[in-house]
């Protein structure tokens, strides 16, 4: 069969929910979330966009379909949501869990910028959301400091941060000249701070070596307060 015969039988395969999310998720991966249409994913599909809704009601039901991938894949990434009773190593293991969530995000960065923007339906991460606890429970912390970890984490346990500065434009000559005179320390810190993995970020400062540190230190606040009983 040639590659043209190829591509023709896969278009005339049939169009399932499955399908037309998964070419949404690697049109989103190829082109940005600003490029997932209902009118450009129907060309990529080869069909007329009305067949689309058949599949999908709405362009949400395609975000939130999209998120549903992205953590079929944190599932498998992380080896499932089955947590053991006890775990000693709660803290490596909670850690592993988070960087793992990571990777994912940083193959799809678009993720959380939908996790961010929208709302979508619990369910989707509801199974993550429940190992971080589970994790937590496994390591003999209170429901209670369980509570206060699951905010201190925040966005951080879904393997993103979400940052407090995440205009990247850059100003005119005359604004940064002016904008320098009125943030000196600022300037100061910009000026010796530099990330060695600027190919890893999701968003501004978010690169690894930012993610790892916030996270340490927060699991070695967590530490501490379960040891004192909190």
């Amino acid at each position: 069969m040639t590659s043209t015969a190829g591509q023709r039988e896969t278009r005339r395969a049939p169009l399932t929910r499955d399908r037309v999310l998964r070419d949404a998720l690697e049109l989103a991966d190829e082109s940005g979330l600003e490029a997932v249409t209902m009118r450009r994913l129907a060309e990529r599909l080869g069909v007329e966009p009305m067949s689309l809704y058949y599949h999908v009601p709405n362009k949400d039901a395609v975000l939130d379909g999209l998120v549903a991938l992205v953590f079929d894949e944190v599932e498998a990434e992380t080896g499932g949501y089955a947590v053991p009773e006890h775990d000693d190593e709660w803290k490596a293991s909670l850690r592993a869990r988070i960087l793992a969530a990571r990777e994912v995000m940083l193959r799809h960065p678009w993720a959380p910028v939908i996790m961010q923007t929208r709302t979508f339906p619990g369910g989707i991460t509801a199974g993550h959301a429940d190992a971080v606890v589970g994790t937590l429970r496994s390591g003999g912390f209170s429901y209670d400091l369980i509570h206060h970890a699951m905010h201190a984490l925040g966005s951080r346990m879904f393997g993103f941060s979400q940052e407090l500065v995440t205009d990247d434009s850059q100003p005119d000559a005359a604004a940064a000249e002016a904008l320098a005179a009125r943030t000196p320390h600022l300037v100061a810190m910009l000026a010796e701070v530099a990330h060695d993995d600027p190919d890893s970020t999701i968003g501004w400062c978010d690169d690894a070596t930012e993610f790892g540190f916030a996270l340490d230190l927060l699991l070695d606040g967590l530490e501490q307060l379960a040891r004192r009983g909190a």
